[in-house]
């Protein structure tokens, strides 16, 4: 059974930064692309990061390049995204999720690209 538990949300000032953590279990790491989303009250969820369990090629939405990162430790089905110069519009429920792919499609932005689902964790960014 496939399964994602996302964690490491909190409450934190603007310009600090949090680490948010996706372990996986069920299926083989490398096999995955794993995507970070968020979603904000009120407003449609959002595709803000990608990794490719493959080779590691990494993607950005371009209101966080620069101040987010993702990475993944293969060898603990985990991947992070580490939320540096946080903004209170980053604040939301942040969702990870997982797609059987070989490499990383360009339409990795959209909800429909996935099939797994882990809870979300909220990270509140405070003025």
């Amino acid at each position: 059974e496939v399964q994602l538990q996302a964690s490491g949300g909190g409450l934190v000032q603007a310009g600090g930064s949090l680490r948010l953590s996706c372990a996986a279990s069920g299926f083989t790491f490398d096999d995955y692309a794993i995507g970070w989303f968020r979603q904000a009250p009120g407003k449609e969820r959002e595709g803000v990061s990608c990794i490719s369990g493959s080779d590691g090629s990494t993607y950005y939405i371009d209101s966080v390049k620069g101040r987010f990162t993702i990475s993944s430790d293969n060898a603990k089905n985990t991947v992070y995204l580490q939320m540096n110069s946080l903004k209170p519009e980053d604040t939301a429920v942040y969702y990870c999720a997982a797609v059987e792919a070989s490499y990383v499609r360009p339409t990795w932005e959209r909800r429909d690209e996935y099939d797994y689902w882990g809870q979300g964790t909220l990270v509140t960014v405070s003025s």
